[in-house]
């Protein structure tokens, strides 16, 4: 399956298409948890490494923090706005110099995660969209 990174044009914010729910209940809470976690080690040695915390216990709560935003977007449990309130995820990422090249690096390292996931073409097609269009409004530099 090819995972096809779109074009980001500065300033052009699209509207974004939530995943499938079935993300969620093939997965369950556990499988979420492992995807991010996956994604986040790939990262830790990535050329955006160091928009991420080098220190085991800080990268953890990242993490648990991902995990949760993404387990609630995809009709999981609503942890992310228990435990750190509505997503505001522009405002959040603003301290982090985010360039339209960290994007791919982010996404590519998503590509392989979710290559390696045993879930239909079409959920995880699903969820690629979905990170697809929401990565263009993280890009701020």
């Amino acid at each position: 399956m090819e995972f096809e990174i779109s074009t980001y044009f500065p300033g052009v914010k699209p509207a974004v298409t939530l995943p499938s729910k079935q993300m969620f209940v093939l997965l369950k809470e556990e499988g979420m948890r492992k995807m991010v976690s996956d994604h986040y080690d790939l990262l830790a040695v990535s050329s955006i490494k160091d928009l991420f915390p080098k220190n085991p216990i800080a990268l953890e709560k990242a993490k648990e923090h991902s995990a949760d935003f993404f387990i609630q977007i995809c009709g999981g449990p609503d942890y992310f706005n228990q435990n750190r309130g509505k997503p505001q995820l522009n405002r959040r990422h603003l301290p982090f110099k985010i360039t339209a090249e960290a994007r791919i690096e982010w996404l590519n390292c998503y590509k392989q995660v979710l290559s390696n996931l045993d879930l239909p073409n079409e959920i995880k097609l699903s969820f690629w969209n979905y990170l697809d269009v929401f990565s263009k409004w993280m890009v701020n530099s």
